[in-house]
This record gives structure tokens, C-alpha cells and sequence, in this order.
């Protein structure tokens, strides 16, 4: 980009911490959603138009549509967030515009949500404290026999895809005495196999068979949309668990379910959904499901660092250099 002193206008789709956005007002022309409404797509259109850089979010779909009427300026989609499955990348590249994302960031916070739902579900904790919570409840004390849920400790987890998240919950499962078992594109190293005494399974319909609770943390692509598809799903044993911290896209939701609701399979703890914000309402009836609002990466620290790796991106593309964090179609 030739020397210029107009600064490149750069749009964001969402709000963002302030820290974010004043460091971005100063090194850019950036244009803030003060209101935190999402664009719709004659705004997302108006954006790549005018735009040299826009920063969309994960719920923002960045389509053909957009993208192929996008003004010659724009050569860069700075996403703020991990998984790119909402921006077309192959128009983006015929229109040589570079992606980035923020990988790596969201690990640990990820994990951590991942790891509260697998212990949430079988011992019934959001149950127990809605119950406490109800003013139509009168809560008489404890007994012996009341609020039953299931130990974790000693159970098989089935984790879907064992990339830095996968990785991550497969440590704190071990350390909460779980079985590790996944299944992944390709087989992790031995050395760390070893340290998580992790089993591979390189078919997931022999691995789903055997499992007590099954972790999905693999991104949404192509290969990827209804993995757990009505026959996978059929595989589960009735006192299994589904958690899901990735994209629902993954899971046939309906099947999910229809199968929950007639006890054919013991429960969810679901923090994504197929169509989000819409979600089956036989879910969200169930005492069976833990239902979450897709806050598993909601920390304020986890924000601030995905809005610095933006910034850094940003600036390292419009300086003439590669962004760290360039995707490419391949590595989805």
C-alpha cells in the first residue's frame, strides 16, 4: 500500500472492548458499532464497498454475495474470532482478499466452559440450582436419594477433534480421572498420547459406541456439518452425554433432540446451536440440557487479547507484511 497520510478506513461489524476500539480509532479510520446491532447484509454489502479492511464476528456471514461486490480497496477481512466458516473464502481469494483470525486465544477459556458443561450435565447442576432458585419450590434439605446424577470420575470421554481445545479439555479431563479416547484427521503425536494416556480411534462410529460422554470441539466446514449426523447420533448408548463448545452445525440438532426428549440418550450440555440465535425449543424444555447462550469464549481477557491479535493482523497487512494469522482454505 502506497504512503499515505489518510488513514485506511477499517469497519467493525460488532462492539468490542474499549481498550480495542480506542487503540483502533488511533491507528485507523475505524468505524465502530456503537450500538452493538448486528449489520445486515445491505450494511455488510455498503461496509465492503467503502471499506480497505473490515473486522466482521463469527455470527456475521460474509457470503459471496458480499464479498463479489466488494469495492477494489478491500483486501483485507480482519476476522475477530477463531473459526472462519462464516466468511466465503474461495470468492475472497479469486478477489485476491486476505482472511485472518484469531486462533489460539480462546483455548483455555474454551476448555474451561467444555470441562464445566461435562461436569454440569450428569450432576444435574443447573437443575439443582434452578430448583433453589424457584419461588414455587420450598426445598426441604438434603436426603439420600434426591438429585441423583452420575460420577464422572472413571468415565470414557469421546473427544471430536483434538486440536488446541481438544488438546486442552482432554488435560482437564485426565486430571478429573476420565478415560481419554478422541478421534481426529490425523493422529496426535505419541508423546502426547502418552502424557493424556489418550486413545485413538480412527473410526468415530467404533469410538461413539463406547462412549459415556463425547466432546465435540472440531471447527465447522464442509466435511464437518452434521458429523453427528441421526445415525451417529442412533450410536450412543442411552446413559451417554453430548457436549458441544464448537459450532452446532456439527450436530444434527433435531435428532439431538428428538432423541433426548424420548430418553434415548441421557443428556447435552450445548453452548453453540445449528441455527443460531434460534434454537429447538425441546432443548430448551429439557432438564436433561444444559443450554448456554454461546459464552464459552465470554472472558474479558479472551476478548481484549482476540481484539490485540486483530489489531496486529490489521497493521502487519497494511504495512506491506504478512499477517500472522492468514487462513488458508486448507487448513479447514
Amino acid at each position: 500500500m502506497p504512503a499515505s497520510t489518510k488513514k485506511p478506513i477499517v469497519i467493525v461489524t460488532r462492539k468490542l472492548p474499549d481498550i480495542v476500539e480506542t487503540r483502533m480509532r488511533e491507528l485507523f479510520d475505524a468505524r465502530l458499532n456503537v450500538d452493538d446491532k448486528p449489520m445486515s447484509h445491505a450494511d455488510l454489502v455498503e461496509a465492503a464497498r467503502i471499506a480497505d479492511v473490515i473486522v466482521p464476528t463469527v455470527t456475521d456471514r460474509i457470503d459471496r454475495g458480499i464479498i463479489s461486490q466488494a469495492g477494489p480497496q478491500l483486501r483485507l477481512i480482519a476476522n475477530f474470532g477463531t473459526g472462519v466458516d462464516n466468511i466465503d473464502l474461495d470468492t475472497a481469494r479469486n478477489r485476491a482478499i486476505t482472511v485472518t483470525n484469531t486462533p489460539g486465544v480462546l483455548t483455555e477459556d474454551t476448555a474451561d466452559m467444555t470441562m464445566a458443561l461435562i461436569l454440569a450435565v450428569p450432576r444435574r447442576v443447573a437443575e439443582g440450582a434452578a430448583y433453589l432458585k424457584d419461588a414455587k419450590s420450598s426445598w426441604p434439605g438434603w436426603s439420600p436419594t434426591w438429585m441423583l446424577g452420575h460420577r464422572i470420575y472413571g468415565k470414557r470421554l469421546g473427544i471430536i477433534g483434538m486440536g488446541r481445545i481438544g488438546t486442552a479439555v482432554a488435560q482437564r479431563a485426565k486430571a478429573f480421572g476420565l478415560q481419554i479416547h478422541y478421534h481426529n484427521r490425523k493422529r496426535v503425536s505419541a508423546d502426547l498420547e502418552q502424557e493424556l494416556e489418550a486413545t485413538y480411534w480412527e473410526s468415530l462410529d467404533q469410538m461413539l459406541i463406547r462412549m459415556d460422554i463425547v466432546s465435540v470441539n472440531c471447527p465447522h466446514t464442509p466435511a464437518t456439518y452434521h458429523l453427528l449426523s441421526a445415525r451417529r447420533l442412533k450410536l450412543l448408548k442411552p446413559t451417554s452425554y453430548i457436549v458441544n463448545t464448537a459450532r452446532g452445525e456439527v450436530i444434527d440438532e433435531n435428532e439431538l433432540a428428538r432423541m433426548i426428549e424420548a430418553g434415548s440418550i441421557a443428556g447435552a450440555g450445548l453452548d453453540v446451536f445449528e441455527h443460531e440465535p434460534s434454537i429447538n425449543p425441546k432443548l430448551l424444555a429439557s432438564d436433561r440440557v444444559v443450554a448456554l447462550p454461546h459464552m464459552s469464549s465470554a472472558t474479558i481477557e479472551g476478548r481484549i487479547e482476540m481484539g490485540e491479535k486483530v489489531i496486529i493482523n490489521v497493521k502487519a497487512f497494511l504495512d506491506g507484511h504478512a499477517p500472522p494469522d492468514k487462513v488458508h482454505p486448507a487448513m479447514f
